[in-house]
């Protein structure tokens, strides 16, 4: 078993201390990354005065992607899976010749 890492993210000018798995690590300071520089563009496009603001509107970003992969998934295993159906059928009216 690993150990625990002991690291310190900075979100929005405030540092959060966590305990992850070394795995996690990269993960978490690119997406540390993100937020901060999704934060920045925010308050260069838009009058935000509220930091909490601000977050809540990169939460809404981040989530509605993750959301947008979800359906975009959702709709390609779909189709695959009618074009797979139909590859079964020409395959079995092939063999039954």
């Amino acid at each position: 078993m690993s150990e625990k890492l002991k690291i310190k993210i900075s979100i929005a000018d405030r540092v959060y201390p966590l305990t992850v798995e070394p795995s996690q690590e990269e993960g978490l300071r690119s997406a540390s990354k993100k937020i901060d520089t999704m934060i920045k563009q925010f308050e260069q496009n838009y009058a935000v005065r509220d930091k909490q603001d601000v977050l809540a509107m990169c939460a809404l970003q981040f989530a509605s992607q993750v959301e947008q992969k979800q359906i975009d998934k959702t709709t390609i295993e779909e189709t695959t899976l009618l074009k797979l159906e139909k590859l079964n059928e020409l395959l079995g009216e092939y063999l039954l010749k």
